[in-house]
């Protein structure tokens, strides 16, 4: 559930390039206009929360005036700086000043914002006929976001994640409690082996530990899919891979049971073999079952994904 990776941003700004630079280049010119204008550009960065920083060159690539920052946590150091910064070399205004068009450089990782960001550069001309040039910074990844209209929902993200968090701590909990009753139960097998020895007591322990197992694996599952690893909603492949998993935690506990009955049902106790074999069956079904969800999953994800890159190619 955390917010997108950076390959899952390069990956989905090459999906989405043109569209990208479509809106990118009509949102510069709109604050092309308001600034020129004085108005207020602050309804205009509410719309678009990607936009970060905003600021001129001049015709030799040095700053003219600070950055004009649109993100609160960095008004502070950000939006007191940059005048006079040297960037005639940066490859944005290399290519500006070769082209004379409107261009937009390929994601990188910005020193400023300490975030995967894009640039959009364009030439203006003051009165004088002078020129100069406008620069836009944007965060990558609420680009993106904004895009797939996904906004909403990676603003809930922390709360999710503290939902998912909460879920995990009762389920660790859950853990502790059946670890301290193997434990318990452990020292009382210990202290009634030189009296009475019941051989299908011990089963009951491993019951313990199986649940134990199935349910710090469920929880590290949770832990991981919902709140540590980014997890691409949009993507039939991560949908599946998390799945895939809780299945598999679910198939380990009910294999593990089904051989303990089984057991049972060795020592004497006839009348567990037939739930011993039913669970056995279970097991082989789930199994069959997942490998036909995990092939047809995949396999729709690929002709997906070649029908893509058919539309792109001319």
């Amino acid at each position: 559930m955390a917010r997108m990776s950076y390959l899952s941003s390069i990956e989905r700004y090459h999906e989405y390039q043109e569209v990208i630079q479509s809106l990118l280049e009509s949102i510069l010119m709109s604050l092309e206009d308001n600034l020129t204008k004085g108005v207020d550009v602050e309804p205009l960065v509410k719309k678009f929360p990607f936009l970060e920083l905003q600021y001129y060159l001049d015709e030799m690539g040095l700053q003219a005036g600070n950055n004009l920052c649109f993100k609160t946590e960095h008004k502070r150091t950000l939006g007191q700086a940059g005048h006079q910064q040297d960037l005639s070399q940066r490859p944005y205004f290399l290519q500006v000043k070769w082209n004379n068009e409107t261009c937009f450089t390929d994601p990188y990782f910005s020193i400023a914002t300490k975030e995967v960001c894009l640039s959009v550069i364009k030439e203006l001309r003051n009165p004088k006929a002078e020129a100069f040039y406008i620069v836009l910074d944007v965060s990558l990844t609420q680009l993106i976001e904004y895009v797939m209209g996904d906004t909403a929902r990676a603003n809930m993200t922390p709360y999710f994640k503290a939902g998912y968090g909460v879920i995990v701590g009762c389920l660790f909990c859950l853990v502790l409690f059946l670890i301290s009753c193997v434990f318990s139960d452990i020292y009382a097998l210990v202290k009634s082996i030189p009296h009475a020895f019941d051989p299908l007591q011990p089963f009951s322990i491993i019951i313990y530990i199986t649940l134990a197992l199935a349910v710090f694996d469920l929880g590290k599952t949770i832990l991981e899919e919902e709140i540590l690893m980014h997890k691409d909603i949009f993507r039939h492949s991560s949908t599946r891979r998390t799945i895939t998993r809780f299945i598999s935690t679910v198939l380990i506990a009910i294999s593990i049971e089904a051989l303990l009955t089984m057991f049972k049902a060795a020592l004497g106790q006839a009348e567990y073999l037939l739930p011993a074999i039913a669970m056995m069956l279970a097991v082989v079904g789930l199994l069959i079952a997942l490998a036909i969800y995990v092939y047809l999953g995949a396999k729709a994800e690929h002709l997906l994904l070649n029908a893509r890159r058919q539309q792109k190619s001319p």
